[in-house]
């Protein structure tokens, strides 16, 4: 799910920067220590004020990013008939599900993709690869849209944004903790803040927000199976499951790159390596609709 993908790159490079940055300019030192202790009111104000700014940020971002990173082509007038039908069902789906109308484009790119991202329901955007147009037919293509336009009905973008906001403030207020533990506990020094407060911080950081990303994953991929019942709602249950069918026909799993995976991932990793998937395996995707009661 590329919008996943985009939103936790740009949350992680905005911590680690924002860690390198306060600790050259000297604001952790000031921070962190209170007298010979640790200061933690205000390393936990810090954390947090920080740590969701910096997943709003990338929340803020997300639609931009996505335009150039994955080269969309914004339909603003529909040059033919397709661009005037996928514009139409984009917007007819979101007056269904009582959202404004997203912006809508097309990406070039060889597999059958597609991604919602935005800043809110409300401010929107809904891209479809050129691979998912020449792929699959046009009922299991309005399945797919259903699909995105649920993800931005259900606000799965700020729901992400307010789970990254509080993964955050624990990965700089533990990662800070660690840091001052090793520093003042195991280094004994006695002499403020020295490199094994920075060193330790700056590891925690990269360790935990791995852990974060892990979590968040794992969210994603819950919000997953309700996206795919919207989906069902707005086109029909059975073209949401052909169209999942249809992704297990034409992408292998080495053929999928897994940084744009933006729609489905193929089902075929087994154990830990699940946890680094944004969507889970297709074959579960589909059981899980084949039980759903859906009218």
């Amino acid at each position: 799910m590329f919008r996943v993908i985009i939103f936790a790159a740009a949350n992680l490079g905005i911590l680690l920067v924002m860690g390198v940055v306060f600790q050259l300019i000297g604001l952790d030192i000031w921070l962190v220590q209170s007298g010979t202790g640790f200061n933690t009111a205000g390393v936990l104000a810090f954390a947090a004020c920080f740590g969701f700014g910096g997943a709003f940020i990338s929340l803020a971002l997300s639609k931009f990013m996505a335009k150039r990173g994955m080269g969309v082509q914004m339909i603003t007038t529909p040059g033919n008939a397709q661009e005037r039908w996928l514009v139409d069902t984009v917007h007819r789906q979101a007056k269904k599900v009582g959202i404004e109308a997203p912006e809508v484009g097309i990406f070039q790119q060889p597999q059958p993709n597609a991604f919602a991202t935005g800043m809110t329901r409300n401010r929107s955007l809904v891209a479809v690869s050129t691979g998912l147009l020449n792929t699959m037919s046009q009922a299991e293509v309005e399945a797919v849209l259903g699909h995105e336009v649920a993800h931005v009905a259900n606000g799965d973008m700020i729901t992400m944004a307010l789970l990254q906001g509080l993964l955050n403030t624990f990965v700089i207020f533990l990662s800070r903790l660690a840091g001052f533990f090793v520093d003042k506990v195991i280094l004994k020094n006695q002499r403020g803040l020295g490199m094994g407060y920075f060193i330790t911080s700056i590891i925690a950081q990269i360790f935990l927000s791995c852990i974060a990303t892990v979590i968040a994953l794992w969210f994603s991929r819950r919000r997953e199976f309700r996206a795919d019942e919207g989906g069902a709602r707005l086109a029909g249950k059975q073209n949401m499951i052909n169209a999942l069918k249809k992704l297990q026909q034409v992408q292998a799993p080495e053929d999928l790159p897994g940084e744009f995976a933006a729609f489905g991932i193929s089902g075929s990793r087994r154990g830990i390596s699940q946890l680094f998937l944004s969507h889970p395996p297709l074959e579960q995707r589909i059981e899980t609709l084949q039980r759903a009661q859906i009218l």
